[in-house]
């Protein structure tokens, strides 16, 4: 087989493995090793590419800002954050009809803030708001559903693991991508906002209903969410402001955060070390992930499959938004096997050179952060997408006595907007450029 063919055959191989439950990291690290060979003949590349892609993975500067930021989430969530976020949101507007999912949401957009996890942003706040759905007398698919779904703007809402991730293989300015995301951010959590509105409407017995608030427990629970405002605007106002880069950022924010818990008294020795440990596991299994895709990518420039795959694309002649289009369904069906890092690893360094040869009419830099804003988009629905969205599975398993297939029902106009924001931003790209264009 010519390198060509061998780098084609890699791309299926990797899928099979990875839906035989074969870790992610090894599923593309073992075909990238074996291609290596079948492509060069020799064991030689592949020794000197050992010899120096881990220490350069795992020493780049750039990826220190992932623990940094899961460190982050980690005190947040012991220092009480999600829970004051979601009683804040909760006194506003808990006692319209679907207030409490509304405040759900609410509250997975401010924690994702400070998180920058999905999947770390569905547990904590799952284990915050489900309690109370379950009391006011939510029905099982919504109270699960719009948790899955809240939980996804934990990758849109700044500070986000997999932009960062997308910046360091695109070659892209991290603060831009973040900036780029905010407006997103902000309609997704929105469109889920009105997705609830709209679901309670249509189906009146899924949603319970509560007192309001008083002004004065309003007040109370505003107060209490302050500590998260001024991380917020200390880590971004900071990163924008030139104080410092966005790593920087992150190590403010996790000092901040885990001051803060200190302080509530949630951040004990104990808890300390539960932190750091989990930090540490979490970090491990997506660097592990970073270096499988490295050598897999190594490979696949071996290959010459992805410089052969733009130029033969470009020569058919096809509308730049039909490719875009293809490329974009595409995600959304390895977002049914596949987790959202995943994805951004295995497919960037094939997709990005392709549509990077396209004309879309916008300067290249801004064409790749539009770009990327857009996947990362795609990449959330399949979070929530049957039949392994893993914020499904995340949710199903706190709320143990709600079978799998009421989520999966309850999750699809969630997935429905998240469809109609996707078109907007393709058809609309000033939405996602507009800060970058307007600070820049």
């Amino acid at each position: 087989m010519s390198p060509l063919e061998i780098g084609l055959w890699s791309i299926p191989v990797v899928l099979l493995l990875i839906f035989i439950r074969i870790p992610i990291g090894l599923a593309m690290f073992l075909p990238g090793i074996v291609g290596t060979w079948l492509v060069t003949g020799s064991w030689v590349p592949i020794m000197a590419q050992l010899k120096s892609v881990i220490y350069d993975t795992f020493s780049s500067y750039s990826l220190s800002i992932v623990p940094l930021f899961l460190l982050m989430g980690q005190f947040a969530t012991r220092g009480g954050m999600s829970r004051a976020l979601f009683r804040a949101a909760e006194t506003m507007v808990g006692h319209r009809r679907g207030g409490v999912a509304m405040a759900a949401v609410a509250a997975c957009g401010g924690f994702g803030a400070i998180c920058g996890s999905s999947l770390a942003t569905a547990a904590t706040m799952g284990q915050v708001a489900l309690p109370e759905l379950k009391r006011c007398g939510y029905s099982s698919s919504l109270a699960t559903a719009c948790l899955a779904a809240g939980g996804t703007l934990g990758i849109l809402i700044p500070p986000s693991v997999v932009l960062v991730i997308y910046a360091i293989l695109t070659e892209q300015n991290i603060a831009k991508l973040f900036l780029a995301a905010f407006v997103p951010g902000i309609l997704a959590a929105l469109g889920y906002m009105i997705t609830v509105s709209l679901y309670v409407r249509f189906n009146p017995a899924s949603a319970g209903s509560q007192e309001k608030a008083s002004w004065a427990e309003r007040r109370t629970a505003l107060v209490a969410v302050w500590p998260v405002l001024v991380i917020f605007m200390v880590v971004i106002g900071g990163i924008y402001a030139g104080i410092f880069t966005p790593t920087e950022g992150a190590a403010v924010g996790a000092a901040g955060t885990g001051i803060v818990a200190f302080l509530n008294g949630g951040l004990d020795a104990k808890a300390l070390k539960d932190s750091i440990l989990s930090t540490a596991s979490s970090t491990g299994m997506i660097f592990f992930i970073v270096l499988g895709a490295s050598v897999f990518n190594s490979f696949l420039a071996f290959s010459q499959l992805p410089q052969q795959s733009a130029a033969y694309v470009a020569g058919l002649g096809l509308s730049p938004w039909l490719v875009l289009v293809l490329i974009l369904v595409c995600y959304l069906v390895f977002g049914c096997i596949m987790d959202s890092l995943s994805m951004i690893l295995l497919t960037i360094p094939i997709f990005f050179p392709i549509v990077s040869a396209l004309d879309f009419g916008l300067p290249f830099e801004e064409f790749a952060i539009w770009f990327g804003i857009i996947v990362l988009i795609v990449v959330e629905v399949g979070l929530i997408t049957p039949p392994v969205g893993m914020n499904l599975f995340v949710i199903n398993s706190m709320a143990t006595n709600v079978p799998l297939g009421h989520t999966f029902k309850g999750v699809m106009p969630f997935i429905a907007s998240d469809l109609v924001r996707v078109t907007i931003l393709v058809i609309f790209p000033s939405i996602s450029l507009f800060l970058i264009r307007l600070l820049y």
